[in-house]
């Protein structure tokens, strides 16, 4: 079906056929949501490494931490593509969206959407306040602020880090024994928080540089559209990956009983490298070099949440 046979406002049945479901779950932006719930689990185990727990509580706290999560995310980002439809149809590497390519109607889409973030925040409130607070925060800012900013300032980008930086605080608050406001403001997990925060700035500029004509397409006011010459974008890159190598080395500061050498070499030298890529976008503006920076992204946080998890777990419950 082609978007253009059926005009957003045409009234049709609020029913979900059975092929459907594919194409919502496309809306809830799979690896988005999959990485907001990994780093918010990430925070969920340094702080409970930090306690003591019954087991059986423990893996209660983490199953409902993990999907109220994964649900109020889900529901964010369906929202997020109901707001952008339209734009979405003008860029070749979002055409093909459910709602764009006329898969789904927009009201099933944001009918999803809201379900979803009510669901998850609700789900998390089982596990506290402050976790369903936090994430309610992540959709409202995601939602309101940072989707209709994105057409108008580049700025939108350091918005739209808040959303994606938060998630750690989610689990932090979820596991941490200090309870109320004072769960948000623990050393380690803003540490947590400031680490997602600088991470997603270079890794967002390296994607919007990659398909910059397509954002452009699009009405997006990001970065590379602005600075053809790409001289502000990648300088911005390189600043904000340079920034980023103590941002991951702070936890360790913060938790030496758990995380030690092994984690600090391992931050240091993949967050060097990682720099060292950006520095060389700044020498030479292109998109193999811009491509690079992301893909080095998308290797650079597993593996540094990965390691971080790994020994704190060994030094806490192995050793």
């Amino acid at each position: 079906m082609n978007a253009q046979a059926l005009p957003h406002d045409e009234p049709r049945p609020l029913r979900v056929q059975h092929g459907d479901w594919a194409s919502l779950v496309e809306t809830t932006k799979p690896g988005i949501t999959r990485l907001v719930t990994i780093t918010s689990m990430v925070g969920f185990a340094m702080a409970a490494l930090q306690r003591s727990w019954d087991p059986a509580h423990l893996y209660l706290q983490a199953v409902i931490c993990l999907v109220g999560t994964a649900l109020s995310a889900a529901g964010a980002n369906s929202i997020n593509q109901w707001i952008e439809r339209d734009r979405d149809a003008r860029m070749d590497r979002t055409s093909k969206r459910p709602l764009p390519s006329g898969r789904l109607t927009p009201r099933v889409v944001l009918i999803a959407g809201i379900t979803l973030s009510l669901l998850g925040v609700s789900v998390l409130s089982m596990v506290g306040l402050m976790p369903a607070m936090v994430s309610l925060a992540c959709v409202v800012s995601y939602v309101f602020l940072y989707t209709p900013m994105k057409p108008f300032s580049t700025l939108s980008t350091f918005v739209g880090a808040i959303p994606g930086g938060l998630p750690p605080l989610i689990g932090w608050t979820a596991a941490t024994r200090t309870e109320g406001l004072a769960s948000l403001t623990e050393p380690l997990g803003l540490s947590l928080v400031g680490l997602m925060l600088i991470w997603q700035i270079p890794h967002f500029l390296a994607i919007a540089w990659m398909y910059r004509d397509d954002y452009e397409r699009g009405g997006y006011a990001v970065l590379p559209v602005i600075d053809r010459a790409g001289t502000w974008t990648a300088a911005t890159m390189a600043l904000w990956a340079f920034a980023l190598i103590p941002a991951t080395l702070l936890p360790a500061f913060l938790a030496p009983d758990l995380l030690g050498l092994p984690y600090v070499i391992l931050a240091g030298l993949t967050g060097v490298a990682y720099a060292l890529l950006a520095l060389r976008l700044l020498a030479k503006r292109d998109r193999a070099r811009a491509r690079a920076v992301f893909f080095a992204s998308i290797a650079h946080l597993p593996l540094i949440l990965l390691a971080m998890v790994a020994e704190g777990f060994v030094r806490r419950v192995m050793l």
